[in-house]
């Protein structure tokens, strides 16, 4: 039985996806992204995404978003994003390093989704003025990092503002499946036909092992991001194998088949941990579920080797992460052991 909750990052990876890297493992390739994977990987998510895109591999989800915001922020710039995103709390300062200096600008809203109001009141703020730090960039988190999921309309209702002023927008998508699948749509009409310029096409917590994608939806932004990828010590020479993870990944819709999984995983947690009378906190959408708990019971739950986070979001406050690799039997037991010790 699986007791880690903490995050999808525990996962193993899929038979799928290391057959596919032992295939790719056999004779010879050219390397830095010359080789026949790596092309066939960036025309199959052409084909996702319905238009020609260009991706560039990397290892981590903080450099495909540090290194997407550096080709669409100048030094001077900032960076518009929610005041609770994985870039200010997780990144340890990398979209600032990255893009020579920018500043990430916060701002707020409910269930961790950018206000709108707030949104069109900072694409004006210092607009203009030498002495104020430029608003140059939207970056939206899907899923983001309270489990909630930007619907359609509320995507374009920002990328509309955002445009209008003359920004760009990013988007990370380090639960980018999950998002899909919970709104059932196209990559398509969630991503570039919403006003999205540039997406951390993340693949590593649904599956992969060490695969991140940047997908430019605007290609004139390649060259700059070639470079910057190299400076940064993210050219892989034997990308090959990060290209064939993904194409595992992709193969037989294996990703939408993990993601739906592991939604379903968090829909039974989350509607068993209501049944034993706890109160579910926010507007969970897909693989994380957030609860409030009384301490005794967050450390008996520890106690019994359950792993999960608690307390960073608030008092009580815990989060539980499920992922593809997740069963009902895993989820029906924390439900269980958390009654048990509430009784």
């Amino acid at each position: 039985m699986n007791t880690e909750f903490g995050s999808d990052n525990t996962a193993g990876t899929p038979r799928q996806i290391l057959d596919a890297v032992a295939a790719a493992a056999a004779g010879q390739a050219p390397p830095y992204g010359a080789d026949s994977w790596t092309a066939s990987l960036e025309r199959r998510l052409g084909e996702i995404f319905e238009r020609e895109v260009h991706i560039t591999l990397v290892n981590t989800g903080t450099a495909a978003n540090a290194l997407s915001l550096a080709c669409l922020t100048p030094p001077w710039g900032g960076v518009l994003c929610h005041r609770d995103s994985h870039l200010i709390g997780d990144e340890c300062g990398a979209p600032e390093f990255f893009t020579a200096g920018a500043r990430l600008v916060t701002l707020g809203g409910a269930n961790t989704k950018i206000d709108p109001d707030e949104l069109a009141a900072a694409v004006r703020r210092g607009a203009g003025d030498p002495h104020k730090v430029q608003p140059s960039a939207l970056s939206i988190t899907q899923v983001t990092e309270t489990g909630s999921v930007y619907t359609l309309p509320e995507i374009r209702r920002l990328t509309g503002i955002a445009k209008e002023a003359g920004l760009r927008v990013h988007m990370d998508g380090a639960r980018f499946a999950n998002a899909l699948v919970a709104l059932d749509c196209t990559p398509a009409e969630l991503t570039w036909r919403a006003g999205v310029d540039v997406l951390s096409f993340g693949t590593t917590k649904n599956g992969t092992m060490t695969a991140e994608a940047i997908v430019l939806f605007d290609r004139d932004l390649a060259p700059e991001l070639t470079y910057r990828v190299k400076r940064s010590g993210q050219l892989g020479s034997k990308l090959r194998f990060q290209a064939a993870q993904i194409l595992g990944y992709l193969a037989d819709d294996l990703w939408l088949h993990n993601a739906r999984h592991a939604n379903a995983m968090a829909a039974r947690l989350r509607a068993g941990l209501a049944a034993v009378g706890f109160a579910i906190v926010g507007d969970p959408r897909a693989n994380i579920v957030f609860c409030q708990l009384p301490q005794r019971i967050i450390d008996d739950l520890h106690g019994l080797g359950f792993g999960f986070h608690a307390d960073r979001w608030g008092p009580g406050i815990c989060r539980f992460v499920t992922s593809f690799a997740t069963t009902a039997d895993d989820v029906d037991a924390l439900a269980r052991a958390a009654e048990r010790v509430a009784a």
